[in-house]
């Protein structure tokens, strides 16, 4: 699989890449699904000290001890766990500095890859956590640093006084939020933007209505339950013959110039190798195209 530079970074990293989120707790199974992931071709893990509370990064770094040099691994940080399982938000500098020493032990590693402030609002001390990054990056302890945050108003700031390489952000063909506001300055910026929830859910796979009446009975951003039931059978009907809707799903965020990868869930190895074939699905321009113009454009009301 061919990989693609992370921002002006010296990491390169797979197009579409593991998010680490939903292994969930067998040890094996999830074992199982991150080597199979390797083995793919995928090379680009993400984690977060906050998932299954610490127990995420234990699994995630047991399993790769022994091909950690395969491996861009990037992890998160802001959530203060606290001793009862509750956590608050904290992205002060020295709750970085004391919590990255906690990941790294977890992970069973001495350096982070790509250490990510794991949300962030306007009213945070920013400037102290862009120092706590900083510093940690030039003690080695990370290579570099980027943001997993939706909010335009931050990421602009972040834009503007740090050396982020990536954010993370959520974009799909039914929440296009970021098209509207942030895509193009990250792209201008040389800031790459790796995705989570370009599948909606679910919604936009193999099983889509199935999923629609699981999970879409409330809607989805924008969506009613019935705009999402007919959204999702037009966008069936642009597929070919040998194309699924996940295909679609990832091709579409991939295809924006400032995405460099699609982070996406993984809960079973036949998951993991159905979105794998469907990377390697072929879609024109004129599909893509056409997904666009059926689905909505969403627009940030808050956080602007």
């Amino acid at each position: 699989m061919e990989k693609k530079q992370l921002g002006t970074s010296d990491l390169f990293v797979s197009p579409i890449s593991l998010g680490c989120m939903s292994l969930g707790t067998d040890e094996k199974k999830a074992s199982d699904i991150i080597h199979r992931a390797l083995d793919l071709g995928i090379n680009y893990l993400d984690t977060a000290d906050l998932y299954d509370k610490g127990w995420n990064e234990e699994i995630v770094g047991k399993t790769i001890k022994e091909r950690r040099n395969e491996i861009v691994l990037a992890t998160k940080v802001g959530n203060h766990l606290n001793n009862d399982g509750t956590w608050f938000w904290d992205p002060s500098k020295s709750y970085i500095k004391e919590q990255v020493k906690e990941s790294l032990r977890r992970l069973q590693t001495d350096y982070i890859d790509l250490y990510q402030l794991h949300g962030g609002t306007i009213d945070d001390p920013i400037d102290e956590t862009i120092e706590a990054f900083e510093e940690l990056k030039q003690e080695g302890t990370i290579r570099y640093y980027g943001i997993s945050s939706i909010r335009p108003n931050v990421i602009r700031e972040y834009v503007q006084h740090s050396s982020i390489v990536s954010v993370m952000l959520q974009h799909s063909l039914l929440d296009r939020r970021p098209e509207e506001s942030v895509l193009e300055l990250l792209a201008k910026n040389k800031i790459s933007v790796v995705t989570r929830g370009s599948l909606a859910k679910g919604i936009l796979s193999k099983n889509s209505l199935e999923v629609v009446k699981k999970k879409g009975t409330e809607g989805y951003q924008s969506y009613s339950f019935e705009q999402l039931k007919n959204t999702v059978k037009k966008l069936e009907g642009i597929l070919h013959e040998g194309q699924t809707l996940n295909g679609l799903a990832i091709h579409y965020v991939l295809s924006q110039p400032a995405v460099t990868s699609a982070v996406i869930g993984g809960s079973s190895i036949q998951q993991l190798e159905e979105n794998y074939d469907a990377f390697n699905e072929a879609f024109s321009e004129d599909q893509l195209d056409a997904a666009k113009a059926i689905t909505m454009e969403n627009y940030y009301d808050k956080h602007r």
